[in-house]
């Protein structure tokens, strides 16, 4: 009964939110607590609550601080030079704006944050995207994918809890499984220049007069667009749908060159002062929130010695920090009511019942497999704590090494960073302004394309 219940509840959430029934945080809280009391255990809902607001306090915290931190970071204009090079290479062409998102997540997600990765990235994107008219779901689901895939970096979480699970190695994990996540960000790679392509072929590509400034007014349509008519010159504004000059103007202001914010004196400094903090998250020196409640308050105080100017730039960022601590705190009830109530216990040892005894000798291909819809359902905690150590124990018994098992399980992490449970994901549809339900239904197959596309490629090598 818990078993049933318990997808019923998920299916429920799914439904609701992609079909924009509820919001989010509506169903985040309503939707467990009717099951809670559907399943007889109404009177402990308090209790659960208080347990997954417990467990989710620390990610709540890290992700506040977080984003004043790195909000910052891109105020004083830390990260333009690689928003410059990006734009550069973009040149206004919805393929390149595509190929480029995938390029800027994946390489800022070697921080091993992914709400680092989705602000910098939104940050950097949104304005040309909404110039030139593009969908942001393509934005936010190339980005999840692009981050998913190199999440599983060893400092990143889930490699490092598979390494504590099983008592393992985490590079021994990591290291042999790069050539099939190489395969993964080909994958994604080669999806955004899919995807960009299609996108060119529905509004065309814009030529900046003046591509070394994405303020230009104007700008001259190539290729036949939507309708498949002939060239035109139209505003910068893009297609259709988009919001007038006077919005766009504020849309561009974070990658304004000559923004107030900006303290280009203190350039290396922020350098310095951010990779010190990266070093210390790897190294563990303190524990994460901590690191970035420091880190944020350095970052004020250094570079906005006034006390003005620091309300100033925390009062700019208090929208993102309300809406993803608000999010993580509702996912903490939901969460909460999923372990509390014994129904993701029951959910995962159904799971593992049910395999036949004949796929024993490739329980490594079953926990690929698996990987998919448990990370989706479940926290990577819940996964690698909970689940993996059991399938483990029965691919041994089959003479599959820990290894081979460990490796398979980093497989669904593409579709795990768009999660409802993944709290970095709501940084990433907040600040896009994209609804949940309609990143869901954009991203979900993309995802699970590209996590089997990992797990094909890890057979194909031997690592799995």
């Amino acid at each position: 009964m818990l078993t049933i219940l318990g997808f019923a509840m998920i299916a429920t959430f799914l439904v609701l939110i992609m079909t924009k029934k509820m919001s989010p945080i509506a169903a985040l809280v309503l939707i467990p607590a009717l099951f809670c009391v559907a399943v007889g255990k109404g009177a402990h809902l308090g209790d659960y609550v208080i347990d997954g607001v417990s467990g989710l306090a620390p990610t709540a915290a890290m992700l506040m601080f977080a984003i004043v931190y790195f909000g910052v970071m891109i105020d004083v204009g830390l990260f333009d030079p690689v928003v410059r090079g990006i734009l550069r290479f973009c040149k206004a062409d919805p393929m390149r704006v595509v190929v480029g998102t995938a390029v800027l997540a994946a390489v800022v997600s070697l921080d091993g944050d992914g709400s680092t990765t989705f602000m910098i990235t939104v940050s950097a994107m949104y304005p040309l995207y909404k110039r030139l008219g593009m969908s942001l779901v393509v934005m936010t689901g190339v980005a999840a994918m692009a981050n998913g895939v190199m999440n599983t970096v060893p400092w990143g979480g889930p490699t490092a809890r598979a390494a504590t699970a099983l008592k393992l190695d985490a590079a021994d994990i990591f290291v042999p499984m790069i050539p099939a996540l190489l395969v993964g960000l080909l994958g994604v790679l080669g999806l955004a220049y899919v995807l960009g392509l299609r996108e060119r072929r529905r509004i065309g590509a814009l030529r900046l007069p003046d591509e070394a400034s994405v303020e230009t007014k104007e700008a001259v349509l190539v290729g036949a667009g939507a309708d498949g008519g002939r060239p035109e010159k139209r505003p910068v504004g893009g297609a259709g749908g988009v919001d007038g000059a006077d919005d766009d103007e504020d849309l561009l202001k974070g990658l304004d060159p000559d923004r107030p914010t900006l303290r280009p004196r203190l350039y290396w400094f922020n350098a310095l002062l951010t990779g010190t903090l990266i070093t210390a998250m790897i190294l563990e020196l303190l524990p994460i929130p901590v690191l970035f409640l420091l880190g944020a308050a350095l970052a004020l105080s250094v570079n906005y010695p006034r006390l003005p100017d620091q309300k100033a730039r925390i009062a700019a960022h208090a929208d993102n920090v309300l809406n993803v601590s608000g999010m993580v705190f509702a996912a903490a009830v939901f969460t909460g009511v999923l372990q509390g109530t014994g129904m993701v216990d029951s959910m995962a040892g159904w799971l593992v019942d049910t395999v036949p005894d004949g796929l024993g000798p490739h329980m490594a291909l079953v926990t690929g497999v698996l990987s998919l819809p448990l990370t989706y359902f479940m926290s990577n905690d819940g996964f690698y704590f909970g689940v993996l150590p059991v399938l483990a124990e029965a691919g041994a018994a089959h003479g599959v090494t820990p290894l081979e098992m460990a490796r398979a399980s980093l497989v669904g992490q593409p579709l795990h960073m768009s999660s409802p449970l993944v709290p970095a994901v709501y940084v990433l549809v907040g600040m896009a302004r994209v609804e949940f339900g309609d990143h869901t239904r954009f991203v979900v197959k993309w995802a699970a394309l590209t996590c089997l596309l990992i797990l094909a490629a890890g057979i194909l090598f031997g690592t799995i």
